[in-house]
C-alpha cells in the first residue's frame, strides 16, 4: 500500500530492467531509430482529470470534491499521485474546475497545521502534511466546462509542453506501481501511445472500450493496436480486451485533440485523439497484472477503503477484528 508522500526521487524510478519495451527493441518501420527515441524520450510528467462534478456521491460533493474522499486517512487523489511517483513521475497537472477549490488548497502549505503537529509530538503524522508536494510539482489546469476526457487533457497542453506524459484516471485505483512503469518503459521504447488493458467476459465488452489488436499479446503482456471503438456490441467487439484509466501518450496527441469535432453534448473524446494516432504511429497496450478498483461509486470506494485498510499495517488488524464481530453478529 503506498504512503502518502513518503517516497523519495531515488526510489520512484524503481528499476526498470526485464520490463517489456525497455530492453526489447519494437519495429517501428518508418519511424525514428529506437536509440534516437530512448535518448529523447522520458516519461516525468501526468495528467489527472478531476474537473466532474461526483453526481454519484451527492449530497457530499456539493462541498467535498469526490478526488478527496478517503481510503483510510488518504485522499484517492493522493494514492493516485503515489502510484504514479513509484512509476518515475515528478510533475502532476491536475485539471480541476474553479467550482472546486478544495483540490488546489490540498497542494497549499500548511505551516499552521505542521506546527501543531509538532507541537503535540506527532512528528510523522506532520512530515506526512509536509511532504504533500514538496518533493514532486503540482500545476493546476482548468477546465470550466465539462466537454470530456478529450478535452480535459487537452486543457494540460501548455503545462506538459512536448513531451509524454501518463493520463490517470482518479476513479481507478491500482494497486501498484509496475503497470505504469511498464507502459512508460513500452512508450520509451516504441515512441508511441500507450494504454491499459484488462480481459473481461466477452458479455462485458459493450460498457467499455475495446481495442482491436494488430498482432497477438507478447509474453509480458504488450500487444500493438490498430484501433480503438468506444462501447462495441458483443458481437461487433474486435476483441475482449478493454482500455482501464491509465495511458502514456506522445505530445502530438494535443494536436489530435484539437482538431476533433465535438459529438453528443459538445464533448471531445479521447478515444477519437487515439484512434487517430493509431492509425498513423506505433500505438500499444499493455494488460494489466495488478489489482484495481473503480472508486466512481459508492459501493467501489468502500470496497476499496475495507481492502486497502485490511492491508495497512496501522489499521488492518483492529478493521479485521471488527469486520468479523459484525459478521458473527449478522449469521
Amino acid at each position: 500500500m503506498f504512503v502518502l508522500g513518503q517516497r523519495v526521487i531515488s526510489e520512484r524510478l524503481g528499476n526498470l530492467d526485464g520490463l517489456a519495451g525497455v530492453d526489447e527493441s519494437v519495429d517501428v518501420d518508418g519511424h525514428r531509430r529506437r536509440e534516437a527515441i530512448v535518448a529523447r524520450m522520458q516519461v516525468r510528467s501526468a495528467v489527472i482529470p478531476a474537473a466532474g462534478l461526483g453526481t454519484r456521491f451527492l449530497p457530499t460533493t456539493k462541498a467535498v470534491p469526490k478526488e478527496l474522499l478517503p481510503i483510510g486517512d488518504t485522499p484517492t487523489l493522493q494514492l493516485v499521485i503515489d502510484e504514479a511517483l513509484g512509476a518515475g513521475i515528478e510533475h502532476f497537472v491536475i485539471v480541476t474546475s474553479r467550482s472546486k477549490p478544495a483540490i488546489e488548497a490540498y497542494f497549499q502549505p500548511s505551516p499552521d497545521v505542521v506546527a501543531m503537529l509538532e507541537a503535540s509530538g506527532r512528528t510523522e503524522l506532520a512530515e506526512r502534511v509536509r511532504s504533500i508536494g514538496s518533493d514532486w510539482r503540482v500545476t493546476i489546469a482548468y477546465q470550466d466546462e465539462p466537454r470530456g476526457l478529450g478535452h480535459a487533457v487537452g486543457c494540460a497542453r501548455e503545462a506538459i509542453g512536448d513531451e509524454p506524459f501518463a493520463v490517470l484516471l482518479p476513479d481507478e485505483l491500482m494497486g501498484n506501481s509496475s503497470l505504469l512503469a511498464h507502459m512508460n518503459g513500452v512508450c520509451i521504447s516504441t515512441g508511441g501511445s500507450v494504454v491499459a488493458l484488462k480481459e473481461v467476459p466477452r458479455e462485458d465488452v459493450s460498457a467499455y472500450g475495446v481495442i482491436r489488436p494488430r498482432g497477438t499479446l507478447n509474453a509480458d503482456g504488450v500487444v500493438p493496436v490498430a484501433d480503438l471503438i468506444e462501447k462495441p456490441t458483443i458481437e461487433g467487439a474486435p476483441s475482449n480486451l478493454i482500455i482501464i484509466g491509465r495511458y502514456v501518450l506522445t505530445p502530438d496527441v494535443f494536436d489530435e485533440i484539437a482538431a476533433l469535432q465535438p459529438g453528443a453534448g459538445g464533448e471531445l473524446q479521447l478515444t477519437d485523439a487515439l484512434r487517430a494516432q493509431a492509425s498513423r504511429s506505433p500505438f500499444h497496450g499493455v494488460l494489466s497484472n495488478v489489482s484495481r478498483h473503480d472508486t466512481g461509486n459508492p459501493v467501489g470506494l468502500l470496497t476499496a477503503a475495507v481492502e486497502w485498510t485490511l492491508n495497512d499495517p496501522r489499521y488492518g488488524a483492529e478493521l479485521r477484528q471488527q469486520l468479523n464481530g459484525l459478521f458473527a453478529k449478522t449469521q
